[in-house]
This record gives C-alpha cells, sequence and structure tokens, in this order.
C-alpha cells in the first residue's frame, strides 16, 4: 500500500519530468527560428499530374508550328490521325442529313424547316457556326474535303476555341468586331496552343453547340443550356461536376466518330434491359434502361410496373430549364421589323436582361423552372417538310409525336414544346425558307433589308423550290423529348404530383390512374367492398362480446 509521502513524492516527480519536456520544447523551437529557412523543393520533386491521355501533344513536329487557319491544323492532325476525317464524313454531324428509314423522311438541319431560326439553305456562312468543318458558305460546299474538318470544335481543352456566326464555320484569325457594329472586339484564336491541347470531348465542347442550338443559351431544348457545364448534384444528378461528372461522351459514347442517339428518332420505349460490356448489342446505349435496367427500383416493385408505361424522364425530371437559363418557348417572326424614329433597328429587355423583342427577329417568350407537357410516344416522328401543305387555321405542327395507350408499344414522356410564328406561302399552303443572314452588300437578306418578300424570294430560289409572291404568318408547334437535367430520386416527382385530378397527368387519356379517375361501377364495387369489411368487423366484434359475457 502506497503512504501519502510516496503519493506526493511521485506527483514531484511528475511535475518535474513536464517542466523539463516544456523547456526542452521551447529550445527546440528557438534553435530553429535561428536557422535559415530550408530551400524550396526543386520543381523536378513536386509531383506531376499524370495525364489521361496516352500522347503530350506538345511534343509532336506536326504541331511545333504557327497555323494561319483552321484546316491547316486539320492536316496536320491528319498526319497521324489519318481515318479520322473518313469517319466523320459518315456521320450526321457532318452531312446533317439523316433518313428515316421507316417513313423515308430526309430530314437534318439541310432539310427541315423549324420555328426557331427558321431554316439553314441561304444562311449557311451563319448557321455553319455550328458545324464540324470549315468553309461551308453554300451549296457547293465540298463534302468530300478532309481538310475542310474542324479537330478542334470537340477536342479543345483550353476553352480558348469558338466558331463566330458569319464566318462559315472558322474561328477569328485576327482580331475583329463582333457581333458587328457592337464595338466588341474578339481576340484571334492562338491556332497553336489549341492544337497542342487537344484531348477527349467534354461537357463544354459538346455543349458549344448543343447548349445554344437556336440562336442562344438554351433557345432550343430547354434541358440542355450552360449551366449544366459545371453543374451541382441538385441540376443533373449523372454530370454533377463534385460527383459523378459524366461527360456527354459517357452516356453517347462513340464508336468510329458516330455518336449514338437521336433527335429525328428517338429511342422512346427500351425493353432491351441493361447493356453488357463485352456483349455485342446493337441498342441505343443512351437511354436510362442501358445503365439502370428494366428494374431499377430496388425493394419498390410497384415502381417497377410504373416503369412499363412511364418513361423515367417522367418522374426523374420534374422541370427543365432549372438551371437559372431561361429557355425560350415561343418566337413570333410577324412582329420583327419595327424600327426606332430614326430608322434603326431597336431591342427591348426584360427586367432580368433577356432579349424579349428584336427587330431583326420579333417577340420572344421565355420560362424557367418549366413544367414538361405529357404525351404519348412510341419512337415515331413525323415532320412538316418544304412543300408539305399545311393548314392555313390553327397551328401547324412541324414535328408530331406518334403513339397512344393501345399501340402497345407507347410510353408517357415529358416534351418541351415550342411554340412559334413564322412565314408561309399563303397561296401553296406551305412553309417558306426565307434568307435572313447576309453579308456587305446583299441587300436580300431580311436582316440587312427588312423586307419579307425579298427575303422569301431569295430564299426559296437558293432550294429551287417555287413561290408565289405571297406570303402570311402561320402559327406553329415543334416538340422536344426531355432528357437531361435528371434529379437525385429525393426530388423526383411523389405520388399525389400524378395521382389526383389536377396532377401531372390530367390530360393524358387512355389509362386509369387512381385518384384522378373515377369510374362508378368500381367505386361501387369498392364501397361495396369496403361496407361489407365494416359490417363484417362489427359484427365480429359483438359476437366476442356476445361469447365473452356468456363466459362471464
Amino acid at each position: 500500500m502506497r503512504t501519502v509521502e510516496s503519493e506526493i513524492e511521485g506527483e514531484f516527480m511528475a511535475k518535474r519530468i513536464l517542466i523539463t519536456l516544456t523547456l526542452w520544447l521551447a529550445a527546440g523551437l528557438a534553435l530553429a527560428a535561428e536557422q535559415p529557412p530550408a530551400p524550396a523543393a526543386a520543381p523536378a520533386a513536386v509531383a506531376k499530374k499524370v495525364s489521361a491521355s496516352t500522347a503530350d501533344h506538345t511534343k509532336f513536329k506536326q504541331l511545333q508550328q504557327s497555323f494561319g487557319s483552321g484546316p491547316e491544323v486539320t492536316k496536320a492532325c491528319l498526319e497521324c490521325h489519318t481515318e479520322a476525317a473518313k469517319q466523320i464524313h459518315r456521320t450526321s454531324h457532318w452531312t446533317w442529313e439523316f433518313m428515316n428509314p421507316e417513313n423515308k423522311q430526309r430530314l437534318g438541319k439541310r432539310n427541315i424547316v423549324n420555328n426557331f431560326c427558321t431554316a439553314v439553305p441561304s444562311n449557311y456562312e451563319f448557321c455553319t457556326a455550328c458545324h464540324i468543318g470549315y468553309n461551308w458558305k453554300d451549296e457547293t460546299f465540298d463534302f468530300t474535303s478532309e481538310s475542310n474538318v474542324d479537330c478542334l470544335v470537340c477536342h479543345d481543352t483550353t476553352g480558348t476555341y469558338r466558331k463566330l456566326p458569319g464566318l462559315a464555320g472558322h474561328p477569328a484569325y485576327q482580331e475583329m468586331e463582333f457581333p458587328p457594329h457592337s464595338g466588341k472586339k474578339v481576340k484571334p484564336v492562338d491556332l497553336t496552343k489549341v492544337a497542342q491541347n487537344v484531348g477527349k470531348t467534354s461537357r463544354e465542347t459538346c455543349g458549344a453547340c448543343h447548349f445554344y442550338g437556336g440562336g442562344g443559351d438554351g433557345v432550343k431544348h430547354g434541358d440542355m443550356d450552360s449551366s449544366l457545364k459545371m453543374p451541382g448534384r441538385y441540376l443533373d444528378v449523372h454530370m454533377d461536376a463534385k460527383g459523378l461528372n459524366f461527360s456527354c461522351g459517357t452516356c453517347h459514347m462513340a464508336t468510329s466518330h458516330q455518336v449514338p442517339g437521336s433527335r429525328y428518332m428517338p429511342t422512346a420505349v427500351d425493353r432491351e434491359g441493361a447493356h453488357v460490356r463485352g456483349k455485342a448489342d446493337k441498342t441505343n446505349p443512351a437511354t436510362c434502361v442501358a445503365c439502370h435496367g428494366n428494374g431499377p427500383h430496388e425493394h419498390e416493385p410497384l415502381l417497377d410496373t410504373h416503369a412499363r408505361k412511364i418513361a423515367c424522364q417522367t418522374c426523374h425530371i420534374p422541370q427543365y430549364a432549372r438551371g437559372n437559363v431561361a429557355t425560350k418557348t415561343l418566337w413570333d417572326w410577324s412582329t420583327a421589323g419595327q424600327l426606332s424614329p430614326d430608322g434603326k433597328p431597336i431591342m427591348r429587355k426584360d427586367s432580368a436582361g433577356r432579349v424579349v423583342y428584336d427587330s431583326k427577329k420579333g417577340d420572344f417568350r421565355f420560362d424557367s423552372h418549366a413544367i414538361p407537357t405529357y404525351i404519348w410516344f412510341n419512337g415515331k416522328v413525323n415532320y412538316t417538310l418544304l412543300g408539305t401543305p399545311i393548314g392555313a387555321t390553327g397551328v401547324t405542327r412541324i414535328n408530331q409525336f406518334e403513339g397512344g395507350p393501345d399501340d402497345g408499344k407507347s410510353m408517357i414522356w415529358p416534351v418541351k414544346v415550342f411554340h412559334g410564328k413564322q412565314p408561309y406561302d399563303a397561296q401553296t399552303k406551305s412553309l417558306v425558307i426565307p434568307h435572313t443572314y447576309g453579308g456587305e452588300g446583299d441587300d436580300t437578306a431580311y436582316w440587312s433589308n427588312f423586307d419579307w418578300e425579298k427575303a422569301i424570294a431569295a430564299g426559296m430560289k437558293s432550294v429551287n423550290a417555287p413561290y408565289s409572291g405571297k406570303f402570311g404568318f402561320v402559327e406553329t408547334e415543334m416538340s422536344w423529348p426531355i432528357t437531361h437535367m435528371v434529379a437525385p430520386k429525393q426530388d423526383a416527382l411523389a405520388c399525389d404530383q400524378c395521382h389526383s385530378r389536377s396532377g401531372r397527368l390530367k390530360d393524358i387519356g387512355g389509362i386509369y390512374i387512381p385518384g384522378r379517375d373515377h369510374n362508378r361501377l368500381i367505386d361501387l364495387i369498392g364501397f361495396a367492398l369496403a361496407g361489407l369489411t365494416l359490417i363484417g368487423v362489427i359484427g365480429h366484434g359483438i359476437g366476442r362480446y356476445i361469447s365473452n359475457r356468456k363466459r362471464a
């Protein structure tokens, strides 16, 4: 047993040890302060980030030069990538053309008339800023030229490569004013720097065209805009920049530059199940089912039964244009041409800074956090093409999605409906192609003269189509499937958002939705069963009560 003295002595020794350690530490700190600082680590000692690529393009001899144009860069690329241009030539990104194998409609940007920018023909120099090539100025463009392929627009990693409207697919090679007469200057692109820093495609390179399709950020699709460059998880659970960080190519995985997925013939129903790595598969890999299979709701079999008739996007993309970039929902060309008292074009903006009127283009309307329109869709789309007769009254559907509840092939899909008002031939009752963009000295372009008669005549002449000389304006609609901006599962639609009389699917016919629909016979049977059940419970209770009384 320890004595009081031994306890005091032990406590005293512990304090002495603590004091000694404190003095040693203080002395060490003082000595360190007197020493000169250690030399910084040599640059070679710093760990260099390992590139994901197997090639460092800054070391390639072909790229150690000053380039004067994009085609010069392409020629250098093709010295190593000998087959790349040939592959590109076989893609719809290059041809801007798609032949629908079912109805034989010749589609693609070169052939359709839309209800935003209206048409590519006669406006090539402006529109081909989003083409993966150079020099497409008119209908004489050489589609067989390998040097006309633009490698940089898809493979730039510097974020400095930008093609400007009006330059037939070229970027700025010298400092220039853009937009014209704006006073703003655009610096020339450093082609050597971009060429030496090429890499995989990214959301930014794909988005350079697809985010800005239709004339501006988020204009056309509604589910694709610049907010997807670095999105948070709430905006897109797959593209979440700090999470899964999917690039466009993660889903739209290309082989020989053939990018899967089509706006002209979308995969509306995928019953094939998940893709298996290494297994030959000719189905579309850019569907939800391709990764998640046909039974993705673990421990929720009821939800999987919903997935037999309802597209995944219907529940998991509750809104579009929800990344603080509003999408255009209406483009009214009929009001274009208003000028200021001194004869100058005018532009009006709303309180958010969005252009709601432009003399060159007419009136616009925008929406954000928009609720989709829901339709039955089986993957078949029919287009109203140049020369297709339209009704002079009512709304003309430029593309019509087919499907219904009884065809055994359709699912309920969310779409964005784009509303327009655009010129048509009042005599032949068909849509027309107006010539809108023109360079210096072009007095037939609408943006130069604000004369619809001249603009339509020039546009129709460019495609050798007849024009009566009489025009009017017709209301149009164009629909786009909503497939991006997939919300986390916690933000998916709740049951009561559809299962109610005023729910999301209130206008969807051909299907019985509990909570929305009422059938007198079913309701009568249900009430009868509920009543019988209640009578049975009450009778059982009374019987138990009487039985217990007798026992007592």
